[in-house]
């Protein structure tokens, strides 16, 4: 029997090259990496999303693969792995990064694997030589893991004359073709402000080869994912209650400034703020009332239906800068 080449071995991510005619165990290398564990978190963790959770297979396999190639000796350089995120707020471009730092590390392509994510002002500094600093404070702390940069269109602002973010790119793409092999970078925001970004901004554009768009979910997937919440949290809805949540949905998506899960999740706890209220009155009222498991698991229509989204005034929801 041929002694199988593991390419996970510890040590500096190279074995010595088997003979031509020696297989290696896919398979075995692949469970081996932990990856799967990583991959299936993901469909865990995130409902739908199909061409994504598909894009990060592929990248996952291409990692797998050049890993094997190096293990037989077989020269490639190493993948480019910058990427761009696109899409609306609440659609999981967070969460993928971060599991993509797992895959990352599980690989040996990053040291580490933890992620750091930043915002225009962790980076763009408010005058002359404050910038440089703090770009490369956040450069050294993501090392050996994924930068994540949200909303990265406003690092430049070409209107403005005194403004630093040029600065701060230009320290990032030294890095990012420098250091590729320790630090992989992911640019995430709205997909047109990206698309004006790249354009702006060649030299960062060249460097990113991976592109994944995360699309809007669908009322279903979003019925999906509140249930999801909920089991998390140990609440459950009542029948009528879970009919009012669907409307709520339709409704909430046609308004202004909808984030999708996000939004969801922001709905939900202020239904458990009026469930408690709910509750609470009641106990005062009654005098050395009880209050069963029951009463505190469930969520009832009225909690859902208080929502101003039912009373057509515009639901207090800001987007975060932060997916």
């Amino acid at each position: 029997m041929n002694a199988r080449v593991d390419p996970m071995a510890p040590g500096n991510g190279t074995t010595a090259a088997p003979a031509a005619d020696e297989p290696l165990d896919l398979e075995a290398a692949y469970r081996d990496s932990h990856v799967g564990e990583v991959l299936e978190s993901l469909d865990r963790e995130l409902v739908g999303l199909a061409p994504v959770k598909s894009r990060i297979r592929d990248i996952a396999a291409l990692l797998l693969i050049d890993k094997l190639r190096r293990a037989t000796g077989l020269s490639s350089g190493p993948p480019a792995l910058h990427m761009s995120f696109t899409g609306n707020p609440g659609t999981g471009k967070t969460t993928v990064a971060m599991r993509m730092a797992e895959i990352l590390h599980r690989l040996g392509y990053v040291r580490k694997g933890h992620l750091v994510a930043v915002t225009r002002d962790d980076l763009v500094g408010q005058y002359i030589g404050h910038t440089a600093p703090k770009t490369r404070e956040v450069l050294k702390r993501a090392l050996g893991g994924v930068l994540f940069i949200d909303e990265a269109y406003y690092l430049y602002r070409p209107e403005n004359e005194r403004d630093y973010g040029q600065e701060a790119i230009e320290i990032l793409l030294q890095v990012m073709e420098n250091q590729r092999d320790d630090l992989v970078v992911i640019l995430a925001g709205y997909k047109d402000r990206m698309e004006t970004f790249f354009r702006s901004n060649p030299g960062m554009s060249s460097r990113i080869a991976h592109h994944i768009d995360f699309p809007d979910y669908s009322s279903a997937e979003l019925v999906a994912i509140a249930r999801l919440m909920l089991q998390q949290m140990q609440y459950r809805l009542s029948a009528p209650a879970d009919e009012a949540l669907r409307e709520y949905i339709d409704k909430r998506r046609a308004q202004p400034h909808f984030a999708n899960a996000r939004s969801i999740r922001n709905a939900l706890d202020r239904a458990r703020l009026r469930q408690a209220s709910r509750l609470f009155a009641r106990h005062q009222s009654e005098a050395g009332g009880s209050i069963s498991r029951q009463e505190l698991e469930t969520l009832e229509e009225r909690d859902i239906r208080a929502s101003r989204v039912f009373g057509g005034a515009p639901q207090d929801d800001p987007v975060q800068n932060t997916c």
